[in-house]
């Protein structure tokens, strides 16, 4: 794939999968945790990655074939790339093991939770390279977002998540490529500006009107932490400590982790975001040599 997305699409990668990894390595009793992150203890490693990663990989896949979200495609590769053993919510391991056996993924997701769908935090997590890879064209990346969300969350809150989550990665590309300071309100602005109404848009609107200095654990109050699994509980957490800290990778996902929750999405999320305006250089070596190693093809996908 040789397009000027391509290695915006695996810079996004690394960042998400670097930050799903850090987070999955503080799942730990809470006073653990913030004592660890208090002393700013990395962990040992290795760190292993988890289902945000490798549904994330089927996004670039998809893309990589495509160049746009063929969910056919995708849905087979989700399938494809399942692991039981990578920590996916129980509607997953139904959806994608009937997908597997050949059964229609429309069907299928559209059945889960009553006929409602998932409003799960599982397209938000993964789809960050996506919003990078589209970068330079919003709608474009509200339209592919909403694509790659339905082959396994059809609910509206899921969609607005994906949405919400992609075009942050993109406007923090933007930013970073046009030279612009890295303006975390300008990037929740732009984010609520395009996002469907919804659950999401609102928490969104939310961070917005958080005070400048307000604290992570005033943040989690009003915006919630990942703790119910669902989009709206996520997203504008999420996207909340990515504005706070678009340029500097290493305290994103130290103020991200310490909002505990679900922290291995949040970082995933959050790091996928505040990669593109960092850079490569932004993570930690170390960090790097700590995670599990990413498929070689992943990378080449930016050569």
């Amino acid at each position: 794939m040789q397009n000027a997305g391509s290695g915006r699409l695996s810079l996004s990668l690394e960042g998400l999968s670097c930050g799903d990894a850090f987070g999955e390595r503080f799942f730990l009793p809470d006073a653990v945790v913030i004592n660890l992150i208090e002393q700013r203890a990395v962990p040992a490693p290795p760190w292993f990655f988890t289902d945000d990663t490798v549904m994330a990989l089927s996004i670039l896949e998809t893309l990589a074939e495509h160049r746009e979200i063929n969910q056919g495609a995708l849905a087979r590769s989700f399938a494809g790339r399942y692991d039981p053993g990578r920590g996916y919510g129980p509607a997953m391991h139904k959806l994608l093991a009937a997908i597997r056996r050949n059964q229609s993924w429309r069907e299928e997701a559209a059945a889960l939770f009553r006929g409602d769908g998932s409003y799960g935090n599982g397209s938000a997590m993964r789809v960050a390279p996506l919003g990078a890879y589209f970068a330079d064209d919003p709608e474009k990346i509200v339209e592919q977002a909403q694509l790659s969300s339905v082959p396994t969350h059809t609910h509206r809150e899921a969609i607005a998540g994906a949405i919400a989550v992609a075009l942050a990665a993109g406007m923090a590309s933007h930013m970073k490529d046009s030279g612009l300071g890295p303006d975390g309100p300008e990037l929740l602005r732009h984010v609520h500006q395009h996002v469907p109404e919804s659950h999401v848009r609102a928490g969104i609107k939310n961070a917005m009107e958080l005070p400048a200095k307000s604290s992570v654990e005033e943040a989690v109050a009003r915006l919630g932490n990942g703790s119910a699994v669902t989009a709206p509980d996520t997203v504008p957490f999420a996207l909340w400590c990515a504005a706070r800290h678009l340029s500097n990778y290493q305290e994103a996902l130290w103020t991200t982790v310490s909002g505990l929750g679900d922290r291995d999405t949040t970082c995933a999320i959050v790091g996928g975001i505040v990669v593109m305006y960092s850079g490569i250089e932004g993570i930690p070596r170390e960090w790097l040599s700590c995670r599990e190693a990413i498929p070689a093809w992943a990378g080449w996908i930016g050569c």
